[in-house]
């Protein structure tokens, strides 16, 4: 059986990171026996700049056609900042409906922390973030543009279709896990929103009375992911929300260079990528850790909401083996990352 898998190197080191993924994905399919073929896509930053174009709609069709798309990193200084993540990248999640952005949590061994505190079995949990709707929707707009009296407007778009589905996922994930779901909003200040997600996470919960569910606020959640990040299984959120608290993750697990992510359409297309960004000032350097795009290729093989457990002893000796081999590249974080994310 041929796998067709869509590869998108983009912008900045995002080429170098992929470059190694493949390695890894040709290794990998040389044991297991299973036959490859990689289309390759000239997007991002530099494709922009050359001919003005963000994602043609000949090469959306394409995309469509893929099993999985491999994405390396998107953005360019050169270029405005929300006309790559608006055209591009937002456009290939709304398009394919990839309403589900998948970003595991997990401290492999071996590897240092900004919080020595955590213990190795500490960090161990799975984000939904809701990926088609919130802030990220483009609602809004401006009154009165470059006057003193300007008013800007941006709306967060959230629909019932929209909230059940990411919180059914969620509930489905957890299942899989130590079946324990958390909520993670600000239902206190946000009551419409809020309230919405709050009504759909009790209603669909009655359907899954072996999951335990409990409730956080945002800025409480951010403080647990540094004091108690055990307290986390599987946490299902908003678009913002999920945006934000998977950064903060991603540092209590090692950093921007390990975390990887899934833009899930179950029923579709899924795009992987490294979540850390371009780095363009690491270009040609071999200090930007590919680790996170080689998760990105795990994660499509071994998605949570297809029966992985919470852990998997082996597979994490491995990885924490070859993360403390790459000890001085750990440390390097990302110095330009896309906003709109």
């Amino acid at each position: 059986m041929t796998h067709t898998i869509g590869v998108i190197p983009g912008d900045g080191t995002g080429p170098e990171v992929v470059g190694e993924a493949l390695k890894v994905l040709d290794a990998v399919r040389r044991v297991e026996g299973f036959d490859v073929e990689l289309v390759r896509f000239d997007l991002g930053g530099e494709r922009f700049l050359r001919t003005g174009e963000s994602l043609p709609d000949e090469e959306l069709a394409l995309l469509r056609q893929m099993d999985a798309i491999l994405l390396g990193a998107v953005g360019h200084p050169d270029v405005r900042p929300g006309i790559l993540e608006r055209d591009l990248l937002l456009r290939v999640r709304f398009e394919l409906d990839q309403y589900v952005n998948l970003r595991p949590i997990v401290r492999y061994p071996g590897v240092q922390t900004l919080v020595p505190s955590h213990g190795e079995d500490d960090v161990n949990m799975v984000v939904v973030r809701e990926n088609s709707e919130g802030l990220y929707s483009g609602a809004g707009g401006f009154h009165r543009r470059g006057t003193a009296h300007e008013v800007a407007v941006q709306e967060s778009i959230n629909t019932r279709h929209g909230v059940e589905r990411i919180v059914r996922f969620a509930f489905g994930v957890a299942t899989k896990r130590r079946q324990k779901l958390t909520l993670v909003h600000k239902t206190n200040v946000l009551t419409f929103a809020g309230d919405l997600y709050q009504r759909v996470f009790n209603e669909v919960a009655t359907e899954f009375l072996n999951v335990e569910t409990d409730y956080v606020h945002v800025d409480a959640c951010c403080i647990y992911f540094l004091d108690q990040p055990s307290r986390f299984d599987v946490i299902v959120t908003d678009n913002m929300f999920g945006d934000i608290i998977t950064d903060l993750g991603a540092m209590i697990q090692g950093g921007m260079g390990i975390a990887a992510g899934g833009n899930i359409n179950p029923d579709g297309v899924s795009m992987f990528e490294p979540i850390g960004g371009t780095a363009p000032d690491h270009i040609g350097k071999g200090t930007i850790n590919p680790l996170a795009a080689i998760g990105a290729r795990r994660e499509h093989r071994r998605r949570p909401d297809r029966g992985v457990g919470s852990s998997n002893a082996s597979l994490r000796e491995r990885a924490g083996r070859s993360l403390s081999s790459r000890s001085s590249m750990r440390s390097h974080a990302c110095r330009y990352r896309p906003r709109g994310w």
